[in-house]
């Protein structure tokens, strides 16, 4: 049965409601990655202002303690892209992924230049140099490179990294810190082995932080093909959305009030509440679309206004001062623009407390 069609204020608020973003959350940050199923991290400050403008007293300085103390971690999950999750998701969802990592590389620029080396042997080798000690990239081109000579150096690091879960290594991903890439195997920096998929739960806690959704949907966010019979096998509520889709949801989860107020916020860069629905009209105007996500794959990060984007936002900074450059779409109103100021300058104090703050607006 198809339950009432849902509007796009109903859709939009309940995506608000599940992504921690109609008000802040009384949350820790790890229970907070874990709700969401991670955020994406390819940029790896990212989840930073990400979880701030989630969480009530979010804590910069403890979110690269739980990084350091190896309760999260960052890796390639979702869409072949690097996230943040919590160690017990990294182990369940590496797995389950693993079939996008081999497609996925298989069509990749990568594929040609591994010259007749076998996938077993690479994943042999490269296992015992990172059981040895993590290693950069760098460090596993030439150690890989002498393995198989006739192979090309990057195309064998970039084959390891889609048939081996590799971790990136702190200080990497650490607010205030930095460096480049280390790498060491997901089980021997958490010490856990890798879970059996459990797609149905995975069905579930995504509804959970992005319904209701389609299957269509769900492949979006995480790169897998061939949801639609998990989710028509589950006990999942259906609606119809306005366009005639069918759209699933947990059969027990609340929708949000569509006539409910939004307070202005800033959502960071590579945010997943813009990349994890096939139709991001519930969030993103389609006629701004190419201002948000570019041509070669950025993603900016988005200020919202009355629960959709309006506008983009970035960090600027230099010897002494920190900014927030907001750039709207369109004007806006004395209030939203009040609002977006305020948020921007709380933003700034908890990301760069001795620099000198300011926010500017730029030209729509």
């Amino acid at each position: 049965m198809v339950n009432e069609p849902l509007g796009l204020r109903t859709l939009n608020r309940t995506l608000l409601a599940r992504q921690l973003l109609l008000e802040r959350a009384e949350m820790g940050a790890q229970d907070a990655v874990g709700h969401l199923i991670g955020l994406q991290s390819q940029t790896p400050l990212s989840p930073y202002p990400g979880l701030w403008t989630r969480l009530a007293g979010f804590d910069f300085a403890g979110l690269g303690a739980l990084l350091t103390e190896r309760r999260l971690v960052r890796l390639v999950l979702m869409r072949n892209t690097v996230h943040l999750v919590t160690a017990a998701d990294a182990a369940a969802l590496r797995p389950w992924l693993q079939p996008m990592f081999e497609r996925s590389f298989r069509g990749s620029q990568w594929a040609a230049g591994l010259a007749g080396a076998d996938q077993a042997g690479v994943v042999r080798h490269g296992r015992r140099l990172l059981r040895e000690q993590p290693r950069t990239p760098a460090q596993l081109r030439t150690e890989l490179g002498a393995r198989y000579p006739a192979a090309d150096p990057a195309s064998l690091v970039n084959a390891l990294r889609s048939w081996l879960p590799l971790v990136q290594l702190p200080p990497r991903g650490v607010w205030g810190r930095g460096g480049g890439p280390v790498y060491s195997l997901l089980e021997e920096w958490t010490g856990a082995p890798q879970a059996a998929p459990d797609p149905a739960g995975l069905v579930r806690r995504y509804l959970a932080a992005f319904g209701p959704a389609t299957p269509a949907d769900m492949q979006k966010w995480c790169g897998l093909t061939g949801l639609r019979p998990l989710f028509a096998a589950m006990d999942l509520r259906r609606y119809a959305a306005e366009d005639g889709r069918v759209l699933y949801d947990l059969p027990d989860a609340e929708l949000a009030d569509p006539a409910q107020e939004v307070s202005a916020r800033l959502v960071a860069d590579f945010d997943n509440l813009l990349l994890s629905h096939a139709d991001r009209g519930r969030i993103l105007a389609a006629e701004h679309r190419s201002r948000v996500i570019t041509v070669n794959g950025l993603v900016r990060g988005t200020v919202l206004v009355d629960g959709f984007v309006g506008g983009t936002w970035q960090f600027e900074r230099g010897k002494g001062a920190a900014a927030v450059v907001v750039t709207p779409f369109a004007r806006l109103r004395a209030a939203d623009r009040s609002a977006l100021e305020a948020e921007a300058l709380r933003l700034l104090a908890a990301a760069d407390p001795g620099a000198a703050h300011r926010v500017r607006f730029g030209a729509g």
